[in-house]
């Protein structure tokens, strides 16, 4: 009888928000929006799925990746785009995360636990970043550049026109206002690299 009402439940729900599905099969940006649910589905061990199983699933219990989902829309087509505010009204986005919509942003975004997190940045591919992370201007000579699988975990901060390479870890609570090399691993207020292609350094950021 459990497994029966949970079943219920379970379409139920799927009913009440399919009608998010409208817009994804409208826009341009699917293969985007392919990359993160694949990613979102690994990093929350997700059941395997149906896509539109997922996509809902992520789009009712995941409020962060609502925010990343409507951000897609946003860069699409016209149609999907008037589909979007329309459904925003019904479906709100998270209110406590902030992704501005001028950014460029490669598939695979991850947000974990996004309270407090303020992105204004272009970043690349398979990146992951934690709760009460601001990435954004310093003044006015522009923003950061993230790269490809880049980690920046909670409470860190990147500030102004600089770049962080490919595969980098930006520890907890740092402070980054300087590029950042591939492959290192930096932390502490001001960041330093403490690990560089695997081996472990105190190297400054220059």
């Amino acid at each position: 009888m459990k497994n029966i009402i949970k079943t219920i439940w379970f379409y139920i729900k799927f009913i009440i928000f399919s009608p998010l599905l409208i817009s994804y099969y409208l826009t341009t940006e699917k293969e985007l929006i392919k990359q993160d649910i694949t990613k979102w589905v690994e990093c929350l061990s997700i059941e395997a799925n149906s896509s539109n199983v997922q996509l809902i699933h992520l789009l009712q219990n995941a409020p962060e990746y609502r925010n990343l989902y409507y951000f897609r829309l946003s860069k699409g087509n016209l149609s999907a785009k008037i589909a979007m505010y329309i459904l925003k009204i019904i479906y709100r986005p998270c209110g406590y995360f902030f992704l501005d919509q001028s950014c460029n942003i490669g598939g695979g975004l991850f947000i974990q636990h996004g309270f407090s997190t303020i992105i204004m940045a272009d970043i690349g591919e398979n990146c992951w970043i934690n709760q009460q992370v601001t990435i954004g201007y310093k003044d006015k000579t522009g923003r950061p550049k993230i790269g490809n699988n880049v980690r920046i975990t909670a409470g860190a901060k990147v500030f102004g026109n600089i770049d962080i390479g490919d595969n980098v870890v930006i520890g907890a609570n740092a402070v980054v206002t300087k590029n950042v090399p591939p492959n290192c691993v930096v932390v502490g207020i001001p960041a330093y690299i403490i690990k560089k292609d695997g081996e472990k350094v105190r190297q400054e950021l220059v």
